[in-house]
């Protein structure tokens, strides 16, 4: 597959008009996370981070979800709307960070540390879901880690990046499953140190899943990096920030799709990729015919097993209450 960039391609007319005709006939919604091709996002309901599509999801009064995204995203909509028509325009459309651990590994884990309250990142399987206490996204990890009583011992899976990255803030100590992003994974301390360099007045928002970020962090603490400047955020909290700060230029890791929502919510500002090849190849499956084909022929449906469904909605809900 050709990388994409986050440059919007051209679409035909008559698929935009199909798709929504589509979309009134079959009363869908069409939720799209932030890495999606921009045109793909131009078309949705809804643009967010994981946090966001799950609160979508979970309001909305639509019969069908159409998830653009990956399949962990539209399994949490099927575990949220048991009684609505979950849709995945590509099944290959994966996570890397989610094929790290299965439910078996987890158990195993758990059975070392019986006393532990498993802290799951939404980027898991809904199997891995059902073993855990309680999900978590980037955008309130630490706020679900700090709700946990001190005296308890905390796994936190799958993302070692994330994990370190709560453990510091929130002064927890936790028990890190060894998995990261490979788009995230990428990025190293070189890559900022080089962009700083060449844009000094510009602020750098990092997203905790990244591979620099602990290096960020040390640099911050030693006043290597600006910390007036200097932004540790999930994508949605990049999005905010953009648009509310006074600054003209950003330099921006995480995956390249983001560049497009920052482009249309801070029009004039100048937004600079930290790597323009954290591109993830399973965000970059779904596409606008494929969006196309799932509402005229109703592919794919994803389901979840009713009684996985039933364990994994409490993490889901417990992460839900605390943001």
């Amino acid at each position: 597959m050709a990388v994409r960039t986050d440059t919007p391609q051209p679409v035909q007319e008559w698929l935009v008009c199909e798709i929504r005709r589509l979309r009134e006939e079959r009363r869908a919604v069409i939720l799209a996370h932030n890495y999606q091709v921009p045109e793909v996002q131009d078309l949705a309901d809804f643009v967010g981070d994981s946090l966001g599509l799950a609160q979508a999801a979970a309001r909305t009064d639509a019969d069908v979800i159409v998830m653009c995204g990956v399949h962990f995203m539209a399994e949490t909509a099927a575990i949220l709307c048991p009684d609505k028509t979950v849709l995945l325009p590509d099944l290959e459309a994966g996570c890397s960070l989610a094929a790290t651990v299965d439910a078996e590994q987890l158990r195993a884990w758990k059975r070392e540390h019986p006393q532990g309250v498993v802290v799951a990142y939404v980027n898991t399987t809904a199997e891995v879901k059902a073993e855990s206490d309680v999900c978590c996204t980037s955008t309130n990890a630490v706020r679900v880690v700090e709700s946990i009583p001190e005296d308890r011992e905390i796994l936190f899976v799958p993302d070692s990046f994330l994990g370190s990255y709560v453990a510091r803030v929130t002064g927890r100590r936790l028990h890190l499953w060894m998995g990261e992003c490979h788009v995230h994974a990428g990025f190293t301390p070189e890559d900022v140190s080089r962009l700083v360099q060449a844009y000094p007045e510009a602020e750098l928002l990092v997203h905790p899943e990244c591979g620099c970020v602990t290096s960020c962090m040390y640099f911050l603490a030693t006043g290597d990096l600006p910390a007036e400047r200097t932004h540790i955020l999930s994508t949605e909290g990049m999005v905010r920030r953009v648009r509310n700060s006074d600054a003209q230029t950003f330099l921006v890791a995480t995956e390249t799709g983001i560049l497009h929502r920052m482009r249309k919510e801070a029009p004039g500002k100048q937004f600079v990729p930290v790597r323009e090849d954290a591109v993830c190849q399973y965000m970059k499956r779904i596409t606008v015919e494929k969006l196309y084909r799932s509402l005229r022929d109703g592919v794919h449906e994803v389901r979840v097993d009713p009684e996985v469904a039933a364990r994994a909605r409490r993490a889901i809900e417990r992460m839900l209450s605390v943001s």
